[in-house]
């Protein structure tokens, strides 16, 4: 429509506009619904949600009063605006139309906040003569009156509570503050009726005259420095300015005539046409059909396509169903009715992208009632089978909806829970959502400019990220060069920023520019200078440290995946402040014993192994203890091997130990974060003969044997290294209560014909209540291979003594004492051997090594191969315990294993 301004009074109003008359709320909401659906929702491969427009639903109310033989009329007239966001201007796929709607919504909403300045500085007085550009767009044109006239304006503006739009709220808020400084003056709109007819005539007479005349008043447009055509323009627009209105003065004059019974007569006539017409283009609901979902609740359900035939065509030229956009193929897809109610979805070319219910396409679908499709980037439907569904599509539209939709795709990537729930919380939930369509774009336009570039979302442990073991998780973009398989890292606002950059690369070259593909690296959004990667962690457990404990083992390094990329030979043992190791005599009950004393351990990284060769060319890893703010780092390791010896340590002093430090050992863990230097490069120059597309295949079914042989991996239980460091210290103290336990049976077997309860009282407390010192004998050549006695109550005072004084005779008497006790201990005693490669349990569960399809089936495996495994020992046992002679250094020891 022509936007028309009054030659006399300088309002705008828009030509021809069609003005229905209406009684009552039921024909608004009629209106207002097909207005909505009238809106232009052509399909683009930017913003799926925008609907390109501002709207505007005017609603005018006269009413007319009769006083004497006078009738007064009063008119009102409200005006209901919703503002389109701001977009940018080029963007991939938008052209022609679509690229000049979203250039005048931006130039009409920059417009828009000019008026709104302008205005606000007017009315606070700070510039009293400030001019409103209200000529300068459509939309304040149309608005003018409801700013800044005779009228009551309320403004609502909507909020992002996301920390990616802090800006732009932050900028709404300053934005809203100024317009509830503006201040107009109100004042009714009343004139007599007739007068009012009266004074449509003469403005019409006024204006032919006019037209006849040519005395047009152009000083108010016309500046000295226009040149001739220019004032031919002015003199031309002024002119059909004052033909509008003398057309929509005389229409004006025309209804004026009709008794308002008699307009809405016809108006209703009208509307019964209109729904006799809508009934006619309806096609029976007996039949399947898909329905659109968009991301503004007003524009899903609007679009209807019925599966009326056998076959259904789907693509952008020549099929049954027309669509377009990013990676649409003239022939997409193609839904057949196989019989009754049965309907097949299968893919038209081998590349097309559709999803199902959030999964990948690769064959053929049976579509199920209420199934959710996704044909290439953003042309998402429902499929209704009114056959088999009892539902109304009012009820589906309440369930389905476009979120629930993305979240599909969500849970399909593994970013969801299946329960619908975060993996840690409802924001970060709230930003996958809404990366996930720019994700795809970013693929879909990597693909069609052949960058060799794969976007993907991840979650990573913050743990993991950050160095320091905390709760949470941390929402990245990982970007992948698929020749090279370099990676990048990057959070969300940095490839929101990125993003736009893309699609404004992209638009140039579908607007013919095909030089856009020889940009500079330093000018291409798909390009990042390389940095170190982490390609996974290592966590160390601490327990041990809470007894006074060395420990070692070889921990898995995990990607952010769960995938192992290696593991870390690492040695972790309490020492003295020159890092001196502690003897085993150290080793405590209760870690509270530690408390308000000062504590030092050592931590040494022998070596590691990376699986991946790619990663293998440059090594450094670095990790915070506890509460430290600066990382501790490694040297570089440049050995361009599988395997590096690393050999490092690092002494940590504590000064003082709290309940706090207590906790970071038995609950904490020092994370230890590997990286590798990238280079450029390349892994092969045949790569490049290979388009995007088809790496991605190779790259995706590669994925998916990696996922499929990381749930089967050869992972036994005592791998895990939380696992063997808790094992280690139950077999500790295990040994330690068994010896106790049979020291008490000692004597109570002494005692038992002595009816001296208080000396038995004395004599099982001083047991009861010690912790034992472990008997260690002087004249033992390997003193490593130990069995461990320990000596409790008056037995330990003794030899405590003896040790203080260091008397020969008593340090002979322990020595034989220790080979008696340890010969009684082979006899009749369980215990644990404490080096567990000397054990041939061990020996046999650490070989271990199966194909888990879960984790209940490997501990009932090892439950049996335990209890075969201490049947044989015991029978081992049992021959030997009638071998009285039997040297001590060769002992063997029964074992016990109680298993549930």
């Amino acid at each position: 429509l022509t936007v028309r301004q009054h030659p006399t009074f300088g309002y705008y109003y828009p030509q021809d506009l069609l003005a229905i008359p209406v009684d009552n709320y039921e024909d608004v909401e009629r209106l207002l619904s097909e207005g909505i659906q009238n809106r232009t929702i052509a399909s683009t491969n930017m913003n799926r949600t925008s609907s390109r427009a501002h709207t505007i639903v005017t609603i005018h109310l006269d009413q007319i009063i009769q006083i004497d033989d006078d009738e007064i009329k009063r008119m009102s007239t409200m005006h209901f605006i919703d503002l389109a966001g701001s977009e940018t201007l080029t963007n991939p796929g938008i052209s022609g139309d679509r690229l000049n709607e979203r250039t005048n919504i931006n130039r009409s909403l920059s417009t828009f906040e000019n008026v709104i300045s302008a205005l606000a500085d007017r009315s606070s007085g700070v510039k009293q003569k400030s001019f409103a550009p209200y000529r300068e767009s459509t939309l304040t044109k149309l608005i003018q009156n409801s700013l800044g006239g005779n009228s009551k304006t309320i403004m609502l503006v909507t909020l992002s509570p996301a920390d990616v739009n802090y800006h732009e709220t932050l900028n709404t808020l300053v934005f809203a503050d100024r317009v509830k400084s503006i201040k107009n003056f109100v004042s009714i709109n009343e004139v007599a009726f007739d007068k009012f007819i009266l004074q449509l005539k003469e403005e019409n007479q006024r204006f032919k005259l006019l037209i006849e005349t040519g005395n047009y008043n152009l000083q108010l447009d016309v500046k000295p420095s226009m040149s001739s055509q220019e004032i031919e323009v002015i003199r031309q627009q002024t002119e059909e300015n004052i033909n509008g209105q003398i057309e929509n003065n005389e229409k004006t004059l025309q209804d004026s005539k009709l008794p308002w019974d008699v307009k809405l007569q016809h108006a209703q006539l009208e509307k019964i046409y209109s729904l006799m017409s809508f009934k006619t283009s309806q096609v029976d609901h007996t039949y399947p059909f898909l329905v659109n979902l968009h991301e503004d609740p007003i524009l899903s359900y609007v679009i209807y396509h019925y599966l009326s035939t056998d076959e259904i065509t789907i693509g952008s030229r020549n099929c049954t169903i027309y669509i377009n956009g990013l990676s649409i193929f003239e022939r997409h897809a193609i839904i057949r009715h196989i019989d009754m109610n049965k309907y097949e979805l299968s893919p038209a070319e081998p590349t097309a992208r559709i999803k199902v219910n959030g999964y990948n396409l690769n064959g053929i679908a049976y579509l199920q009632h209420n199934d959710r499709i996704l044909f290439g980037a953003n042309h998402l439907y429902v499929f209704c089978n009114p056959l088999v569904g009892q539902e109304s599509v009012s009820d589906i539209s309440k369930i389905i909806t476009w979120e629930y939709a993305q979240k599909d795709i969500a849970k399909a990537k593994g970013l969801l829970l299946a329960d619908n729930t975060m993996i840690e919380q409802e924001d970060l939930e709230q930003k996958v959502l809404n990366l996930l369509p720019l994700i795809s774009e970013a693929n879909l336009i990597s693909e069609e400019l052949n960058k060799y570039r794969l976007f993907e979302i991840i979650l990573i442990p913050l743990s993991s990220w950050e160095g320091i073991p905390v709760q949470g998780s941390k929402l990245l973009v990982r970007m992948k060069n698929i020749v090279t398989n370099n990676v990048w890292f990057w959070d969300d606002v940095k490839f929101l920023n990125r993003i736009y950059i893309i699609k404004d690369h992209y638009q140039k070259f579908l607007d013919g520019k095909e030089d856009i593909l020889y940009i500079s690296k330093e000018d291409d959004p798909f390009w990042d200078p390389l940095e170190d990667v982490l390609i996974g962690t290592a966590n160390v457990f601490l327990q041990s440290l809470m007894y006074c404990m060395d420990f070692a083992d070889e921990i898995s390094i995990f990607d952010h995946k769960c995938l192992e990329q290696g593991c870390l030979s690492v040695n972790l043992s309490p020492c003295l402040p020159n890092g001196d190791a502690l003897t085993k005599e150290k080793f405590i009950d209760q870690p509270d014993e530690l408390l308000n004393k000062p504590y030092n351990f050592k931590i040494t990284i022998n070596h590691i192994e990376i699986n991946d060769e790619h990663y293998s060319k440059c090594l450094r890893i670095r990790y915070k203890i506890y509460n430290e703010f600066k990382f501790t780092e490694t040297k570089i390791i440049c050995q361009h091997a599988l395997r590096a010896r690393i050999n490092q340590s690092r002494i940590k002093t504590i000064p003082n130990i709290d309940n706090n430090w207590l906790n970071f050992f038995d609950n904490g863990c020092i994370v230890l974060q590997i990286f590798a230097l990238q280079d450029e490069k390349k892994s092969g120059t045949d790569l490049f003969k290979l388009t995007t597309r088809e790496l991605k295949i190779i790259e995706q079914n590669r994925a998916d044997n990696t996922s499929i042989h990381s749930n089967y991996s050869n992972i036994s239980l005592l791998n895990d290294p939380k696992l063997k460091l808790e094992l280690t210290l139950l077999h500790r103290k295990y040994t330690r209560l068994e010896q106790k336990q049979k020291s008490i049976q000692q004597l109570c077997r002494k005692w038992e014909t002595n009816h001296d309860h208080a000396g038995l009282h004395r004599s099982l407390s001083a047991i009861t209540f010690s912790s034992g010192t472990k008997l260690k004998p002087t004249n033992m050549e390997n003193k490593d291979n130990l069995m461990e006695i320990y000596l409790f109550g008056k037995e330990e005072q003794e030899y405590l003594n003896d040790i203080e004084q260091n008397n020969p005779d008593r340090l002979k008497y322990w020595n034989d004492y220790y080979e008696k006790l340890a010969l009684r201990q082979n006899n009749t005693s369980l215990s644990y051997r404490v080096n567990q490669k000397c054990s041939p349990f061990f020996s046999r569960m650490n070989a271990i090594s199966f194909q888990r399809p879960s984790l209940t089936d490997q501990l009932n495996r090892t439950d049996r191969l335990a209890r075969s495994s201490t049947s044989k020992l015991n029978q081992d046992d049992d021959q030997a315990s009638n071998n009285r002679t039997l040297n001590p250094s060769r002992l063997r020891w029964k074992r016990a294993i109680k298993l549930k």
